[in-house]
């Protein structure tokens, strides 16, 4: 297999891409509408820890044809669909819009499929803070990277969380059972309020702070059950900058 160059991988909205060519040589205009065609895609895998594309292409002399093949590389995941046709273009965006499928039945099979189901039937409670914050306090912690002015100005929202990500844990039986021996379920809280401090720029403007918090806890657990150091030293670290206090 030939080894992508350094022009072949790139990042397109945080996603990592990465092109292998055999018996063909796409032009950079070709890779470049590529890549303008997986935003979507993007969005779909932006709160996974991991998320890589692999795109092989193949000349097919014989029949005059394409082949391509997508591999998503998520955690406990792999992903993949594979097209052929006259030209590169249709079977990558054909490839492309069932990967996106894929992805949405796989956070399905996450165990989000209920909480959906319950924001349906409106008997979802929302993740709402005990007292309100201030919005520009926290933008302001974020922009001066001042993790703990950041957890202050959050605070409020400390006891729902815990909660919820009590519950989120009891999916995933791996990450239980580090439970009151490696870790604990706070650890988790903060991990997930770290992730939001570290994810606040690619908020969405439309969605409410709180269900946004929340969607962070998913993709926190899941880290925790493949990196639990890791995960766990993090959280380490941004506890010390809450005790050193605010910069």
């Amino acid at each position: 297999m030939s080894k992508p160059t350094p022009e072949q991988t790139a990042a397109r909205a945080d996603l990592l891409v990465t092109f292998d060519a055999h018996e063909c040589h796409p032009a950079p205009a070709v890779l470049d509408e590529m890549r303008s065609g997986l935003d979507g895609l993007a969005r779909q895998v932006a709160h996974f820890p991991t998320h890589d594309l692999r795109v092989y292409l193949e000349g097919k002399a014989r029949t005059n044809e394409f082949v391509v093949k997508l591999s998503l590389i998520l955690p406990g995941k792999t992903l993949a669909c594979s097209e052929h046709g006259p030209t590169m273009a249709a079977p990558f965006e054909r490839c492309v819009d069932v990967l996106v499928e894929q992805v949405k039945a796989y956070k399905d099979s996450l165990g989000q499929v209920p909480e959906r189901q319950k924001v349906e039937k409106g008997t979802h409670l929302p993740l709402l803070p005990s007292t309100p914050i201030d919005i520009a306090a926290v933008s302001q912690a974020v922009e001066a990277g001042d993790y703990a002015a950041f957890r202050t100005a959050l605070a409020p929202y400390e006891d729902g969380l815990r909660v919820r990500v009590g519950r989120w844990i009891e999916r995933y039986p791996s990450v239980q059972a580090l439970v009151g021996k490696k870790i604990e379920a706070v650890d988790v809280a903060e991990a997930v309020f770290l992730a939001a401090f570290d994810e606040y720029e690619h908020q969405p403007l439309d969605e409410r702070f709180g269900d946004w918090l929340e969607s962070l806890i998913d993709p926190t657990v899941r880290a925790f059950e493949h990196k639990p150091d890791e995960e766990l030293e993090n959280v380490n670290m941004a506890r010390s900058a809450v005790d050193a206090g605010p910069a």
